[in-house]
């Protein structure tokens, strides 16, 4: 739990502890700086046996795709786990964030359906986990680093255990939609599902019909997004449902443009509502 965090690679000390910096990908085996990556997951291969690393063999297995993935062992991937899936309790030895997106599952007391978000930082004691009724869950799983993600079963959490950031289950659906921060997406809308200790965020932005972003921009963070319904275009690319996005820091985007608008999840490792994190560019329509 004392590892050091990985330092983002726009100058971050790593505190938000999402280790984004130089991720490779499904489409990108090797890292590539300033290149933004948009791919279709439901192309990905699919691992057919996939646990997480610790667990019982005992424990029914699930399946796996994995989309982006850095070294020190973080990662993002669609998780599907079974009917019938019960994993003991115990902690997980990183950062872990679940987001649902289809069926339902319990852990401990605390029930999870479509759009439920959890946070578990590493360390923190977590219940038992139970698949619900006849339908696979399907999760978008984090693991966070700055070491490989694996359970140990434990009745206590770690003494260092950061248990105030704790998140067993957020309904996002219970949640007033907000501004956003920043001008180029300012007649879109935010719920944030978590604001890190070091200003960035995860959240939901909801891109409102007829968006126009006019201008091409660039960040100066590492993204990570995931679509949910609808679309945007990005340039000519139609980022759609069960498309993920993988923006390196410092990354020029072409313009945005939505008829129907879209719904995505998004994650990022820095404050962006401070100055100049997002910079637009007249010259770049396309």
């Amino acid at each position: 739990m004392d590892v050091a965090p990985i330092k983002e690679d726009w100058g971050g000390d790593g505190k938000g502890r999402l280790s984004l910096s130089g991720r490779s990908t499904a489409i990108s085996k090797e890292y590539v700086p300033r290149k933004y990556q948009f791919f279709n997951t439901n192309a990905v291969p699919e691992e057919q046996v996939w646990r997480i690393s610790g667990m019982p063999d005992k424990v029914v297995a699930g399946k796996r795709k994995l989309l982006t993935w850095h070294n020190c062992g973080a990662s993002t991937s669609r998780v599907m786990l079974p009917p019938g899936f019960v994993a003991p309790s115990g902690i997980f030895t990183a950062d872990l964030e679940i987001f649902i997106l289809g069926g339902e599952i319990q852990i401990g007391e605390w029930r999870l359906d479509k759009h439920s978000y959890s946070f578990i930082p590493a360390g923190v004691r977590v219940e038992d986990w139970k698949v619900l009724g006849e339908e696979q869950v399907e999760i978008l799983w984090m693991e966070n680093g700055p070491v490989p993600l694996k359970y140990i079963n434990t009745r206590n959490c770690y003494s260092n255990a950061r248990l105030s950031e704790f998140i067993p289950v957020l309904d996002s659906k219970l949640l007033a939609w907000g501004q956003t921060q920043t001008v180029q997406f300012e007649v879109a809308k935010k719920k944030f599902l978590r604001k890190h200790n070091n200003g960035g965020g995860t959240w939901l932005l909801a891109i409102l019909p007829h968006y126009d972003g006019h201008y091409g921009m660039t960040q100066s963070y590492n993204e990570e997004a995931y679509a949910l319904a609808g679309y945007c275009d990005i340039g000519n690319y139609r980022f759609a449902k069960d498309h993920l996005g993988y923006c390196p820091s410092y990354d020029t985007f072409p313009r945005h443009r939505t008829v129907d608008g879209g719904l995505f999840f998004v994650r990022v490792d820095r404050d962006i509502s401070q100055l100049a994190t997002v910079s637009s560019y007249g010259h770049i329509n396309e």
